[in-house]
Order: structure tokens, then sequence, then C-alpha cells
């Protein structure tokens, strides 16, 4: 009967984690009657859960570790399924000094970049900025051909809260 409820136990507690990391995204991205409906059934799985695990006459550690378990498999589990479902776009800036052939190779892939001088007077290298609007899904990728041309470039991507006009597109 204690594996039972340690089963229980857990699985719930992946369910309503995930919920909660779930809903907080989705506060983020300022869907809050989403919101709302995924905190409701997150916060009764919650309760109903909370309430059986301390009215339980076992006083074993093992519920303890089921719930601690459930907790951190339900964070996990709540982020893989929000990098899924949330779409977003970053900015990207990066800064380097050899801009060509990496721009070349960045637009055939089906990115659209915007370069600008970013020179010093006080430095003897050139500096260009590229900067570019992509998916979230697609950041490892576009750094990956950044890399590709150069491994020093400082490269900077924080997550856009509005985009309008211009051109967006992603990989191919």
């Amino acid at each position: 009967m204690e594996l039972i409820l340690c089963i229980k136990i857990f699985l719930a507690r992946i369910i309503d984690v995930s919920l909660g990391t779930f809903r907080t995204l989705v506060t983020v991205k300022g869907k809050n009657m989403v919101a709302a409906c995924i905190g409701f059934v997150e916060v009764l799985v919650w309760f109903l859960i909370v309430k059986e695990a301390l009215n339980t006459d076992s006083n074993s550690i093992w519920i303890g570790i089921s719930y601690a378990l459930g907790f951190a498999t339900g964070t996990f589990v709540g982020g893989y399924i929000s990098n899924i479902f949330i779409k977003g776009t970053l900015s990207c800036f990066v800064i380097t000094s050899i801009p060509y052939p990496m721009i070349d190779n960045i637009r055939k892939n089906g990115f659209a970049v915007s370069i600008f001088d970013v020179n010093n007077e006080n430095k003897k290298e050139k500096r260009w900025m590229i900067f570019m609007e992509i998916d979230k899904r697609k950041l490892k990728f576009v750094e990956n051909l950044i890399k590709k041309h150069d491994k020093k470039a400082f490269i900077v991507a924080s997550e856009s809260h509005y985009v309008a006009n211009g051109y967006f597109q992603g990989a191919k």
C-alpha cells in the first residue's frame, strides 16, 4: 500500500509541477486566461496529493522522497514541454572582426542579417555588429554558424517582447 501511495505522489507531483512551470511561462507571455485555467488544475492536483500524503498513517521517508523526486522530475518535464510549445523569438547581436563570409553563410541558411560598423577609434582591429531576429529554437544552429567563422565572436541573445515589420525567417 505504501508503494502505491509513493507512486501516486511521485506521478501527481510531476503533473502539478509541470503545469506550474508551464503556467509561469504562459503568464510571462501574457496569456493570463490560459494561465489561470492551468493554475486551477495545478493547485487542485497539488491539494489532493498533499492531502493524501499528510493523512497517511505511514511516516516513511519514502513518501517525502517520492514527493521531492516528483517535484524535481516535474520541473524538468515542465521546462521541456514549455520549450516545445511556447514559441518565441530572440534578438541576437554578434560582435565580430570577421563579418564575411559569416554573413553570407548565415543568409544562405535562411536568416535575415543587418550589419553595423561599430569601430572604436582606439581599436586597431575593425569590428562589426550583426543583428538578427531568430526563432529561439534555432539559437544553437546560428551559434554554430557564427563559431565556424569566428570562434571569438561576442554573442548576446535575449528574448524579444515585440517584433514588427522587417524580415524574419527561420532556418531551412
